[in-house]
Protein backbone atom coordinates (compact mmCIF):
# COMPACT_ATOMS: atom_id res chain seq x y z
CA UNK A 1 0.00 0.00 0.00
CA UNK A 2 1.21 3.55 -0.70
CA UNK A 3 0.86 5.84 2.00
CA UNK A 4 1.16 9.61 2.36
CA UNK A 5 4.79 9.32 4.22
CA UNK A 6 4.66 13.87 4.39
CA UNK A 7 1.49 13.40 6.14
CA UNK A 8 2.61 10.58 8.67
CA UNK A 9 5.41 13.01 9.31
CA UNK A 10 3.18 15.62 10.56
CA UNK A 11 1.00 13.21 12.21
CA UNK A 12 2.61 11.66 15.43
CA UNK A 13 1.17 9.22 16.84
CA UNK A 14 -2.50 10.15 19.07
CA UNK A 15 -0.69 9.13 22.56
CA UNK A 16 1.94 11.48 21.68
CA UNK A 17 -0.18 13.92 20.11
CA UNK A 18 -2.04 14.06 23.44
CA UNK A 19 0.63 13.97 26.40
CA UNK A 20 2.24 17.01 24.01
CA UNK A 21 -1.32 19.47 25.46
CA UNK A 22 -0.60 17.72 28.93
CA UNK A 23 2.94 18.43 29.61
CA UNK A 24 2.36 22.17 28.02
CA UNK A 25 -1.11 22.91 30.18
CA UNK A 26 -1.37 20.39 32.43
CA UNK A 27 -4.39 22.74 34.48
CA UNK A 28 -6.41 23.46 31.41
CA UNK A 29 -9.63 21.38 31.75
CA UNK A 30 -10.06 18.67 28.97
CA UNK A 31 -13.31 17.22 29.94
CA UNK A 32 -16.21 19.29 31.54
CA UNK A 33 -19.30 17.13 32.92
CA UNK A 34 -22.08 18.32 34.81
CA UNK A 35 -20.16 21.07 36.71
CA UNK A 36 -17.13 18.42 37.30
CA UNK A 37 -13.60 19.24 35.53
CA UNK A 38 -10.89 17.20 34.70
CA UNK A 39 -7.84 18.74 33.47
CA UNK A 40 -5.46 17.68 31.20
CA UNK A 41 -3.06 16.58 33.83
CA UNK A 42 -4.98 14.47 35.14
CA UNK A 43 -6.68 13.00 32.66
CA UNK A 44 -3.18 11.89 31.29
CA UNK A 45 -2.72 10.14 35.01
CA UNK A 46 -5.69 8.77 34.65
CA UNK A 47 -4.92 6.68 31.36
CA UNK A 48 -1.66 5.92 31.81
CA UNK A 49 -2.76 4.73 35.33
CA UNK A 50 -5.08 2.23 33.48
CA UNK A 51 -2.64 1.30 31.03
CA UNK A 52 -0.68 0.18 34.02
CA UNK A 53 -3.60 -2.38 34.85
CA UNK A 54 -3.60 -3.25 31.28
CA UNK A 55 -0.28 -4.48 30.90
CA UNK A 56 1.42 -4.47 27.73
CA UNK A 57 -0.43 -5.63 24.68
CA UNK A 58 -3.72 -5.97 26.25
CA UNK A 59 -5.11 -6.36 22.41
CA UNK A 60 -8.70 -5.74 22.00
CA UNK A 61 -10.29 -4.02 25.06
CA UNK A 62 -14.22 -4.27 25.53
CA UNK A 63 -15.13 -1.07 26.87
CA UNK A 64 -18.97 0.16 27.75
CA UNK A 65 -19.69 2.88 25.62
CA UNK A 66 -21.94 5.36 27.65
CA UNK A 67 -21.65 9.01 27.77
CA UNK A 68 -19.73 9.51 30.51
CA UNK A 69 -15.79 10.80 31.30
CA UNK A 70 -14.47 7.34 32.22
CA UNK A 71 -15.00 6.26 28.79
CA UNK A 72 -12.77 8.58 27.78
CA UNK A 73 -10.24 7.36 30.40
CA UNK A 74 -10.79 3.79 28.77
CA UNK A 75 -10.09 5.39 25.04
CA UNK A 76 -6.85 6.94 26.23
CA UNK A 77 -5.38 4.26 28.51
CA UNK A 78 -6.25 1.02 25.91
CA UNK A 79 -4.29 3.48 22.91
CA UNK A 80 -1.42 3.96 25.57
CA UNK A 81 -1.14 0.24 26.77
CA UNK A 82 -1.01 -0.24 22.91
CA UNK A 83 -3.95 -1.98 22.95
CA UNK A 84 -6.92 -2.14 20.74
CA UNK A 85 -10.26 -0.17 21.76
CA UNK A 86 -13.80 -1.74 21.31
CA UNK A 87 -16.78 0.32 22.51
CA UNK A 88 -19.85 -1.59 23.25
CA UNK A 89 -23.05 -0.05 23.56
CA UNK A 90 -24.31 -0.99 27.20
CA UNK A 91 -28.16 -0.64 25.71
CA UNK A 92 -27.74 -3.01 23.29
CA UNK A 93 -29.22 -6.82 23.37
CA UNK A 94 -26.83 -9.42 25.46
CA UNK A 95 -26.66 -11.71 22.41
CA UNK A 96 -25.99 -8.61 20.34
CA UNK A 97 -22.92 -7.28 22.79
CA UNK A 98 -21.60 -10.94 23.09
CA UNK A 99 -21.42 -11.30 19.22
CA UNK A 100 -20.07 -8.30 18.58
CA UNK A 101 -16.95 -9.02 21.15
CA UNK A 102 -16.45 -12.27 19.79
CA UNK A 103 -16.66 -11.00 16.31
CA UNK A 104 -13.59 -8.25 17.91
CA UNK A 105 -11.65 -11.08 19.45
CA UNK A 106 -11.83 -9.70 22.59
CA UNK A 107 -9.07 -10.42 25.15
CA UNK A 108 -10.07 -7.76 28.27
CA UNK A 109 -13.14 -6.17 29.27
CA UNK A 110 -13.40 -3.21 30.98
CA UNK A 111 -15.19 -3.58 34.35
CA UNK A 112 -18.62 -2.20 33.44
CA UNK A 113 -22.14 -2.80 33.00
CA UNK A 114 -21.57 -3.47 28.70
CA UNK A 115 -19.87 -6.69 29.35
CA UNK A 116 -19.32 -9.26 31.69
CA UNK A 117 -16.09 -12.07 32.48
CA UNK A 118 -19.56 -15.47 32.13
CA UNK A 119 -20.39 -14.39 28.84
CA UNK A 120 -16.71 -13.11 27.06
CA UNK A 121 -14.62 -15.38 28.96
CA UNK A 122 -12.26 -12.43 28.56
CA UNK A 123 -10.58 -11.16 32.15
CA UNK A 124 -11.56 -7.47 33.82
CA UNK A 125 -9.51 -4.79 34.54
CA UNK A 126 -11.04 -2.20 36.98
CA UNK A 127 -11.55 1.68 35.80
CA UNK A 128 -9.68 4.09 37.83
CA UNK A 129 -12.04 6.19 39.46
CA UNK A 130 -11.64 9.92 38.96
CA UNK A 131 -10.85 10.94 42.15
CA UNK A 132 -8.31 7.97 42.79
CA UNK A 133 -5.10 8.89 44.14
CA UNK A 134 -2.58 9.89 40.85
CA UNK A 135 -0.74 6.87 39.74
CA UNK A 136 1.36 8.54 36.86
CA UNK A 137 2.21 11.68 36.16
CA UNK A 138 1.56 13.21 33.05
CA UNK A 139 3.64 12.93 29.79
CA UNK A 140 5.16 9.27 31.37
CA UNK A 141 4.39 6.76 28.10
CA UNK A 142 6.44 3.78 29.41
CA UNK A 143 8.26 2.19 26.02
CA UNK A 144 6.78 -1.39 26.74
CA UNK A 145 3.09 0.45 26.19
CA UNK A 146 3.79 3.54 23.16
CA UNK A 147 5.74 0.76 21.27
CA UNK A 148 2.66 -0.06 18.81
CA UNK A 149 3.39 0.30 15.16
CA UNK A 150 1.33 2.52 12.88
CA UNK A 151 0.12 -0.21 11.33
CA UNK A 152 -1.73 -1.57 14.43
CA UNK A 153 -5.23 -1.79 15.15
CA UNK A 154 -6.40 1.72 17.20
CA UNK A 155 -10.09 0.73 17.77
CA UNK A 156 -12.53 -2.00 16.13
CA UNK A 157 -16.01 -0.89 15.31
CA UNK A 158 -19.11 -2.67 13.42
CA UNK A 159 -20.69 -1.79 10.56
CA UNK A 160 -24.01 -3.37 9.41
CA UNK A 161 -23.19 -6.46 6.89
CA UNK A 162 -25.58 -8.75 4.86
CA UNK A 163 -25.10 -12.06 7.23
CA UNK A 164 -27.06 -10.77 10.24
CA UNK A 165 -23.76 -10.88 12.42
CA UNK A 166 -21.47 -7.95 13.03
CA UNK A 167 -19.08 -6.58 10.56
CA UNK A 168 -16.13 -5.23 12.94
CA UNK A 169 -13.68 -2.69 11.15
CA UNK A 170 -10.04 -2.51 12.34
CA UNK A 171 -8.91 0.95 12.10
CA UNK A 172 -5.10 1.39 12.61
CA UNK A 173 -3.39 4.20 14.26
CA UNK A 174 -1.76 6.01 11.05
CA UNK A 175 -5.08 6.26 9.96
CA UNK A 176 -6.55 7.83 13.73
CA UNK A 177 -3.12 10.04 13.81
CA UNK A 178 -3.55 11.39 10.22
CA UNK A 179 -7.32 12.31 10.56
CA UNK A 180 -7.05 13.50 13.62
CA UNK A 181 -4.35 16.14 12.56
CA UNK A 182 -6.68 17.06 9.42
CA UNK A 183 -9.36 17.20 11.41
CA UNK A 184 -7.58 19.41 13.60
CA UNK A 185 -6.86 21.91 10.67
CA UNK A 186 -10.23 21.54 9.37
CA UNK A 187 -12.11 22.87 12.50
CA UNK A 188 -9.38 25.30 13.37
CA UNK A 189 -9.61 24.44 16.85
CA UNK A 190 -7.44 26.09 19.68
CA UNK A 191 -7.23 25.77 23.40
CA UNK A 192 -10.37 28.47 23.32
CA UNK A 193 -12.66 26.07 22.11
CA UNK A 194 -15.29 24.33 23.72
CA UNK A 195 -16.27 20.63 22.09
CA UNK A 196 -19.51 19.32 22.81
CA UNK A 197 -19.66 15.54 22.94
CA UNK A 198 -22.96 14.36 20.69
CA UNK A 199 -22.29 11.48 18.94
CA UNK A 200 -22.75 7.54 20.45
CA UNK A 201 -19.71 6.67 21.88
CA UNK A 202 -19.75 3.10 19.96
CA UNK A 203 -19.84 5.42 16.29
CA UNK A 204 -16.98 6.22 14.84
CA UNK A 205 -18.74 10.03 14.83
CA UNK A 206 -16.96 10.44 18.39
CA UNK A 207 -13.88 10.31 17.54
CA UNK A 208 -14.23 13.07 15.16
CA UNK A 209 -15.36 14.93 18.41
CA UNK A 210 -13.20 14.11 21.05
CA UNK A 211 -9.79 13.05 19.25
CA UNK A 212 -9.20 16.29 17.71
CA UNK A 213 -10.52 18.42 20.51
CA UNK A 214 -7.82 16.61 23.28
CA UNK A 215 -5.04 16.68 20.60
CA UNK A 216 -5.41 20.46 20.10
CA UNK A 217 -5.84 21.60 23.80
CA UNK A 218 -9.93 22.30 23.69
CA UNK A 219 -12.08 21.19 26.21
CA UNK A 220 -14.94 18.43 25.43
CA UNK A 221 -18.17 19.34 27.49
CA UNK A 222 -20.37 16.02 28.17
CA UNK A 223 -23.88 16.71 29.46
CA UNK A 224 -26.98 14.76 29.80
CA UNK A 225 -29.10 17.59 28.33
CA UNK A 226 -27.52 16.81 24.74
CA UNK A 227 -29.91 14.18 24.56
CA UNK A 228 -32.88 15.40 26.54
CA UNK A 229 -35.71 15.24 23.61
CA UNK A 230 -35.91 18.97 23.98
CA UNK A 231 -34.48 22.02 21.28
CA UNK A 232 -35.28 25.04 24.37
CA UNK A 233 -33.48 22.83 26.65
CA UNK A 234 -30.81 21.80 24.29
CA UNK A 235 -30.30 25.13 23.30
CA UNK A 236 -29.90 26.52 27.14
CA UNK A 237 -27.31 24.01 27.40
CA UNK A 238 -25.59 24.74 24.53
CA UNK A 239 -25.09 28.42 26.03
CA UNK A 240 -24.63 27.97 29.73
CA UNK A 241 -21.48 25.74 28.96
CA UNK A 242 -19.82 28.01 26.13
CA UNK A 243 -20.38 25.80 23.26
CA UNK A 244 -17.74 26.67 20.34
CA UNK A 245 -17.91 23.44 17.86
CA UNK A 246 -21.62 21.74 17.40
CA UNK A 247 -20.51 18.24 15.75
CA UNK A 248 -24.84 16.78 14.89
CA UNK A 249 -26.26 14.27 12.43
CA UNK A 250 -27.60 16.01 9.60
CA UNK A 251 -31.24 14.73 10.23
CA UNK A 252 -30.80 16.08 13.77
CA UNK A 253 -29.98 19.40 12.53
CA UNK A 254 -32.69 19.09 9.77
CA UNK A 255 -34.96 19.00 13.05
CA UNK A 256 -33.25 21.74 14.91
CA UNK A 257 -33.55 24.49 12.14
CA UNK A 258 -37.13 23.79 11.63
CA UNK A 259 -37.51 24.35 15.42
CA UNK A 260 -35.00 27.90 15.28
CA UNK A 261 -37.72 29.02 12.42
CA UNK A 262 -41.04 28.13 14.25
CA UNK A 263 -40.01 29.40 17.49
CA UNK A 264 -37.96 32.03 16.35
CA UNK A 265 -35.31 30.94 18.25
CA UNK A 266 -31.55 31.82 17.78
CA UNK A 267 -27.95 29.56 18.25
CA UNK A 268 -26.19 31.10 20.94
CA UNK A 269 -23.77 33.43 20.19
CA UNK A 270 -20.32 31.47 21.42
CA UNK A 271 -21.17 28.93 18.49
CA UNK A 272 -19.19 29.37 15.64
CA UNK A 273 -19.07 25.94 13.95
CA UNK A 274 -21.42 23.71 13.43
CA UNK A 275 -20.82 19.92 11.68
CA UNK A 276 -22.88 17.91 9.83
CA UNK A 277 -22.94 15.24 8.03
CA UNK A 278 -24.32 11.14 7.91
CA UNK A 279 -27.18 12.04 5.89
CA UNK A 280 -27.78 14.31 2.63
CA UNK A 281 -28.38 17.97 3.60
CA UNK A 282 -32.51 18.88 2.52
CA UNK A 283 -31.90 22.48 0.26
CA UNK A 284 -35.35 23.46 2.19
CA UNK A 285 -33.75 23.64 5.43
CA UNK A 286 -30.69 25.05 4.17
CA UNK A 287 -32.91 27.77 2.39
CA UNK A 288 -33.96 28.08 5.91
CA UNK A 289 -30.82 28.65 7.44
CA UNK A 290 -30.08 31.04 5.31
CA UNK A 291 -32.74 33.02 6.67
CA UNK A 292 -31.50 32.66 10.02
CA UNK A 293 -28.76 35.69 11.80
CA UNK A 294 -26.47 32.45 11.60
CA UNK A 295 -23.74 34.18 8.82
CA UNK A 296 -20.95 33.85 11.73
CA UNK A 297 -21.26 30.52 11.79
CA UNK A 298 -19.26 27.84 9.95
CA UNK A 299 -21.62 25.37 8.65
CA UNK A 300 -19.37 22.54 7.50
CA UNK A 301 -20.98 19.06 5.50
CA UNK A 302 -18.63 16.35 6.04
CA UNK A 303 -18.66 13.14 4.40
CA UNK A 304 -16.79 9.77 5.61
CA UNK A 305 -17.06 5.91 6.26
CA UNK A 306 -16.00 3.60 9.02
CA UNK A 307 -13.46 1.88 6.74
CA UNK A 308 -11.66 5.62 5.75
CA UNK A 309 -12.16 7.06 9.15
CA UNK A 310 -14.29 9.53 10.33
CA UNK A 311 -14.01 12.69 8.09
CA UNK A 312 -12.49 12.70 4.19
CA UNK A 313 -14.48 15.32 2.43
CA UNK A 314 -15.87 18.76 3.59
CA UNK A 315 -17.27 21.65 2.39
CA UNK A 316 -18.36 25.05 3.97
CA UNK A 317 -21.86 25.89 3.23
CA UNK A 318 -22.47 28.34 5.15
CA UNK A 319 -21.05 31.29 7.06
CA UNK A 320 -17.62 33.25 7.08
CA UNK A 321 -15.68 30.76 4.77
CA UNK A 322 -18.08 29.62 2.50
CA UNK A 323 -16.96 30.32 -0.87
CA UNK A 324 -20.43 30.60 -2.76
CA UNK A 325 -23.49 31.86 -0.07
CA UNK A 326 -26.79 30.13 0.71
CA UNK A 327 -30.07 31.37 0.18
CA UNK A 328 -33.07 31.11 -0.53
CA UNK A 329 -33.31 29.10 -4.06
CA UNK A 330 -29.30 28.48 -4.30
CA UNK A 331 -29.40 25.39 -4.65
CA UNK A 332 -32.28 25.27 -7.59
CA UNK A 333 -30.15 24.85 -10.83
CA UNK A 334 -30.87 27.42 -13.61
CA UNK A 335 -34.21 26.98 -15.04
CA UNK A 336 -34.53 26.88 -18.66
CA UNK A 337 -36.01 29.26 -20.90
CA UNK A 338 -37.73 29.95 -23.69
CA UNK A 339 -36.31 31.43 -27.05
CA UNK A 340 -37.97 34.68 -27.10
CA UNK A 341 -38.26 35.36 -23.32
CA UNK A 342 -36.58 34.88 -19.54
CA UNK A 343 -39.76 32.85 -18.43
CA UNK A 344 -39.11 29.30 -17.18
CA UNK A 345 -40.86 26.54 -19.22
CA UNK A 346 -40.79 23.92 -16.35
CA UNK A 347 -39.96 24.32 -12.55
CA UNK A 348 -35.72 24.29 -12.50
CA UNK A 349 -34.74 20.85 -10.66
CA UNK A 350 -33.22 21.40 -6.80
CA UNK A 351 -29.80 20.63 -6.98
CA UNK A 352 -28.35 18.29 -4.17
CA UNK A 353 -25.72 19.90 -1.52
CA UNK A 354 -22.09 19.55 -2.28
CA UNK A 355 -20.36 16.81 -0.04
CA UNK A 356 -17.05 18.72 -0.77
CA UNK A 357 -13.27 18.05 -1.41
CA UNK A 358 -11.15 15.64 -0.02
CA UNK A 359 -9.06 16.20 2.93
CA UNK A 360 -5.44 17.08 2.26
CA UNK A 361 -4.39 13.24 3.48
CA UNK A 362 -7.09 11.36 1.24
CA UNK A 363 -6.12 10.22 -1.80
CA UNK A 364 -9.39 10.32 -3.96
CA UNK A 365 -10.57 8.41 -7.71
CA UNK A 366 -13.69 7.97 -9.20
CA UNK A 367 -14.54 4.64 -10.19
CA UNK A 368 -17.33 2.89 -12.62
CA UNK A 369 -20.54 4.33 -12.62
CA UNK A 370 -19.14 7.25 -10.71
CA UNK A 371 -18.60 5.34 -7.38
CA UNK A 372 -16.28 7.18 -5.25
CA UNK A 373 -12.70 5.35 -4.48
CA UNK A 374 -10.91 6.02 -1.36
CA UNK A 375 -7.43 5.57 -0.55
CA UNK A 376 -4.57 7.17 1.43
CA UNK A 377 -3.73 6.79 5.33
CA UNK A 378 -6.74 6.98 6.80
CA UNK A 379 -7.87 3.48 5.32
CA UNK A 380 -8.97 0.75 7.49
CA UNK A 381 -6.83 -2.06 7.77
CA UNK A 382 -10.07 -4.33 6.51
CA UNK A 383 -13.11 -6.67 8.44
CA UNK A 384 -10.87 -8.88 10.70
CA UNK A 385 -12.19 -12.07 9.98
CA UNK A 386 -13.91 -11.97 6.68
CA UNK A 387 -11.36 -12.12 3.95
CA UNK A 388 -13.90 -12.47 1.38
CA UNK A 389 -15.76 -9.28 2.60
CA UNK A 390 -12.34 -7.19 2.94
CA UNK A 391 -11.34 -8.51 -0.70
CA UNK A 392 -14.84 -7.27 -2.03
CA UNK A 393 -14.77 -3.41 -0.20
CA UNK A 394 -10.92 -2.91 -0.94
CA UNK A 395 -9.12 -3.04 -4.08
CA UNK A 396 -5.61 -1.96 -5.28
CA UNK A 397 -5.69 0.37 -8.69
CA UNK A 398 -2.12 1.65 -9.79
CA UNK A 399 -0.73 -0.13 -6.88
CA UNK A 400 -2.70 2.25 -4.32
CA UNK A 401 -5.32 1.00 -1.90
CA UNK A 402 -8.90 2.20 -2.06
CA UNK A 403 -11.77 1.73 -0.13
CA UNK A 404 -14.84 1.28 -2.45
CA UNK A 405 -17.47 3.50 -0.86
CA UNK A 406 -20.57 1.84 -3.16
CA UNK A 407 -21.45 5.79 -2.91
CA UNK A 408 -22.06 7.27 -6.63
CA UNK A 409 -20.84 11.06 -7.25
CA UNK A 410 -20.18 13.76 -9.86
CA UNK A 411 -17.71 16.70 -9.63
CA UNK A 412 -18.26 19.86 -10.56
CA UNK A 413 -16.45 22.32 -12.51
CA UNK A 414 -15.18 24.00 -9.22
CA UNK A 415 -13.65 20.13 -7.88
CA UNK A 416 -16.73 19.42 -5.83
CA UNK A 417 -17.66 16.07 -5.03
CA UNK A 418 -21.91 15.90 -4.84
CA UNK A 419 -23.63 12.14 -3.58
CA UNK A 420 -25.83 11.40 -6.39
CA UNK A 421 -26.83 7.84 -4.66
CA UNK A 422 -25.83 4.90 -3.73
CA UNK A 423 -24.88 2.23 -6.12
CA UNK A 424 -26.33 -0.75 -3.81
CA UNK A 425 -29.48 -0.74 -1.41
CA UNK A 426 -27.37 0.54 1.54
CA UNK A 427 -29.21 3.22 3.71
CA UNK A 428 -28.49 5.82 6.15
CA UNK A 429 -30.35 5.37 9.44
CA UNK A 430 -29.41 8.00 12.32
CA UNK A 431 -26.59 8.74 10.55
CA UNK A 432 -25.13 5.12 10.84
CA UNK A 433 -24.99 2.76 7.57
CA UNK A 434 -27.66 -0.23 7.53
CA UNK A 435 -27.49 -2.76 4.60
CA UNK A 436 -31.46 -4.24 4.35
CA UNK A 437 -29.96 -7.27 3.92
CA UNK A 438 -28.99 -7.48 7.73
CA UNK A 439 -32.30 -6.44 8.95
CA UNK A 440 -33.90 -9.32 6.80
CA UNK A 441 -31.69 -12.11 7.83
CA UNK A 442 -32.93 -11.68 11.06
CA UNK A 443 -36.58 -11.52 10.13
CA UNK A 444 -36.20 -14.54 8.26
CA UNK A 445 -34.67 -15.99 11.25
CA UNK A 446 -37.89 -16.14 13.28
CA UNK A 447 -40.05 -19.53 12.19
CA UNK A 448 -43.19 -17.91 11.27
CA UNK A 449 -41.42 -16.03 8.46
CA UNK A 450 -40.78 -17.05 5.56
CA UNK A 451 -39.80 -14.18 3.29
CA UNK A 452 -38.43 -10.12 4.09
CA UNK A 453 -37.85 -7.40 2.69
CA UNK A 454 -36.74 -4.18 4.05
CA UNK A 455 -36.70 -0.69 2.47
CA UNK A 456 -36.47 3.13 3.88
CA UNK A 457 -38.43 5.41 3.26
CA UNK A 458 -38.31 9.46 4.78
CA UNK A 459 -40.55 10.35 7.40
CA UNK A 460 -40.25 13.80 9.00
CA UNK A 461 -37.11 14.35 7.26
CA UNK A 462 -35.50 11.29 8.89
CA UNK A 463 -34.93 8.08 7.24
CA UNK A 464 -37.52 5.02 8.44
CA UNK A 465 -36.98 1.40 7.68
CA UNK A 466 -39.77 -0.22 6.95
CA UNK A 467 -40.10 -4.14 6.55
CA UNK A 468 -42.46 -6.15 4.63
CA UNK A 469 -42.62 -9.95 5.61
CA UNK A 470 -44.49 -13.04 4.14
CA UNK A 471 -46.11 -15.30 6.82
CA UNK A 472 -46.62 -18.74 7.17
CA UNK A 473 -49.77 -20.31 6.91
CA UNK A 474 -52.69 -19.80 9.99
CA UNK A 475 -50.23 -17.08 11.01
CA UNK A 476 -52.45 -13.76 12.53
CA UNK A 477 -50.88 -10.67 10.61
CA UNK A 478 -51.23 -8.05 13.13
CA UNK A 479 -50.05 -10.83 15.81
CA UNK A 480 -46.88 -11.50 13.80
CA UNK A 481 -46.03 -7.79 13.35
CA UNK A 482 -45.73 -7.53 16.57
CA UNK A 483 -44.30 -10.43 17.80
CA UNK A 484 -41.50 -9.61 15.31
CA UNK A 485 -41.23 -6.25 16.90
CA UNK A 486 -40.15 -7.40 19.96
CA UNK A 487 -38.37 -10.28 18.41
CA UNK A 488 -35.60 -7.91 17.15
CA UNK A 489 -35.71 -5.75 19.96
CA UNK A 490 -34.39 -8.72 21.95
CA UNK A 491 -31.49 -9.15 19.35
CA UNK A 492 -30.57 -5.93 17.85
CA UNK A 493 -29.66 -2.39 17.99
CA UNK A 494 -32.60 0.19 17.81
CA UNK A 495 -31.34 1.61 14.42
CA UNK A 496 -32.12 -2.10 12.96
CA UNK A 497 -35.40 -2.02 14.12
CA UNK A 498 -37.86 -1.07 11.61
CA UNK A 499 -39.76 1.59 12.59
CA UNK A 500 -43.00 -0.34 10.59
CA UNK A 501 -43.53 -4.38 9.93
CA UNK A 502 -46.22 -4.89 7.46
CA UNK A 503 -47.74 -8.22 6.81
CA UNK A 504 -48.63 -9.17 2.78
CA UNK A 505 -49.08 -12.30 0.90
CA UNK A 506 -46.00 -12.13 -1.16
CA UNK A 507 -43.24 -10.05 -1.91
CA UNK A 508 -42.34 -8.14 -5.42
CA UNK A 509 -39.99 -9.46 -7.36
CA UNK A 510 -37.81 -7.98 -10.58
CA UNK A 511 -37.96 -10.01 -14.16
CA UNK A 512 -34.74 -11.53 -12.92
CA UNK A 513 -36.31 -13.12 -10.06
CA UNK A 514 -34.72 -10.99 -7.60
CA UNK A 515 -36.72 -9.00 -4.57
CA UNK A 516 -37.56 -5.93 -5.71
CA UNK A 517 -37.61 -3.45 -1.82
CA UNK A 518 -38.92 -1.09 -3.90
CA UNK A 519 -41.37 -2.35 -5.81
CA UNK A 520 -42.54 -4.01 -2.36
CA UNK A 521 -43.47 -0.53 -0.68
CA UNK A 522 -44.83 1.09 -4.01
CA UNK A 523 -47.29 -2.21 -3.86
CA UNK A 524 -47.63 -2.24 -0.32
CA UNK A 525 -46.83 1.15 0.75
CA UNK A 526 -50.45 2.59 0.53
CA UNK A 527 -51.70 -0.16 2.90
CA UNK A 528 -48.80 0.23 5.43
CA UNK A 529 -51.63 2.12 8.20
CA UNK A 530 -53.63 -0.54 7.94
CA UNK A 531 -54.56 -2.13 11.63
CA UNK A 532 -55.08 -5.61 9.92
CA UNK A 533 -51.50 -6.26 8.90
CA UNK A 534 -48.73 -3.07 10.24
CA UNK A 535 -47.57 -1.93 13.43
CA UNK A 536 -45.80 0.61 14.08
CA UNK A 537 -42.46 0.77 16.51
Amino acid sequence: MSINQDTLQVAPDLIHAFTKMARRNPRHPAIVQRGRTLDYGRLAELANTLARRLGPDPGTVCVPAVHTAETVVALLGVLTAGGTYCPIDPAFPEARRHAMATAANCRTAILGEAVADHQLGTRLVELPALSEFPGEPPGTLPADRSASGPEHPAYILFTSGSTGQPKPVATPRRAVAATAHALRDLFHLTPQDRVLQFASLNWDTCFEEILPALTAGATLVLDPDTHCGSFPRFLRMVERERITVLDLPTAFWHELVHHLVEDRAELPPCVRLLVIGGEAVQPARLDDWARLDTGRIRLLNTYGCTETTQITHAVDLSGPLAREPVGPGAHRAPAARTPIGPAPIRPAPIRPAPIGHALPHVIERLGGQGELLIGGPGLALGYPGLPEATAARFTTVDGERYFRTGDRVSRGPDGLLTHQGRLDGELKVRGVRVDPAEVEAHLTGHPEVTAAAVTGATLADRTTLLAYVVARRHTSPPDLARELLSYLRARVPGHLVPGRITVVPRLVHTPSGKVDRAGCHLRYGAHDRSKETSVEH
